[in-house]
């Protein structure tokens, strides 16, 4: 079960307000975006959530428990894969589980590698993959670890747009049959609408809760979906809304 809520979250630093009575949850099993303009507080947002920074004011409950300022509650996967260059892929796909739980289970990471299309590379290291393998890696250890709760940082803006869309259809492969509890932060409309259960759109420094959006796409989504009308008419509401 992984049900996060935040609750009346603000932060500043120095005279500058980032956050602003930001309120939102993410039900067990669904899969939330953030989208919003650079600059509007996202990644402060994830680091406050990750229990690395403390709000100024209000709480984030996991599961009905406060965790604010706690760490090691979420899995983590940020902009960039952050491998350990010392460990094998096998090895950094068990690292979440081998801290966390002390215990590994390899037979399940082997299976996940897999099924990743990475067979061959276990005993490789990350100086020897490209980087949407090492994306793979880096989501392969996220949902490997053993929290309820999955926090992805714009995990495919450093790929280019074709490799990105097959991470995409990857991830989503993955998380259907898993069905973890995602929150997902980007900047990219297109990427958030083909992902996402809900979409929530932050405004401008100081961030709040500008629009939520109920996105009602069958799952699971194939590729031709992003050249529908209805799902461009989706796109141009969220082009405007961040306009404003």
């Amino acid at each position: 079960m992984g049900k996060l809520d935040v609750q009346n979250v603000s932060k500043s630093f120095g005279n500058q307000q980032v956050l602003q009575q930001l309120s939102f949850s993410v039900q067990d099993g669904e899969f939330v975006s953030i989208l919003g303009p650079s600059g509007s507080g996202k990644s402060t947002l994830f680091n406050i959530i990750g229990g690395i920074t403390a709000p100024d004011t209000g709480a984030i409950y996991l599961n009905g428990q406060d965790i604010s300022g706690l760490r090691g509650n979420i899995s983590y996967m940020p902009q960039n894969a952050s491998l350990f260059p010392w460990r094998t892929v096998l090895q950094n796909v068990l690292l979440g589980e081998e801290i966390v739980l002390g215990k590994t289970d390899e037979e399940e990471a082997r299976e996940m590698i897999a099924k990743a299309g990475l067979q061959g590379y276990e005993q490789a290291y990350p100086h020897e993959l490209s980087g949407g393998m090492k994306q793979r890696v880096s989501f392969l250890r996220s949902m490997k670890s053993p929290q309820s709760m999955i926090c992805l940082d714009e995990p495919f803006s450093a790929l280019d747009e074709f490799t990105r869309a097959e991470m995409q259809k990857w991830l989503l492969s993955i998380w259907e049959k898993h069905r973890r509890s995602v929150l997902f932060v980007t900047h990219n409309i297109e990427e958030a609408l083909f992902l996402s259960d809900r979409i929530l759109v932050l405004s401008n420094k100081p961030a709040r809760i500008q629009r939520e959006l109920v996105i009602p796409f069958e799952r699971p989504r194939e590729e031709e979906l992003v050249l529908s009308k209805s799902f461009l008419d989706y796109k141009k509401q969220l082009y405007y809304e961040l306009r404003e």
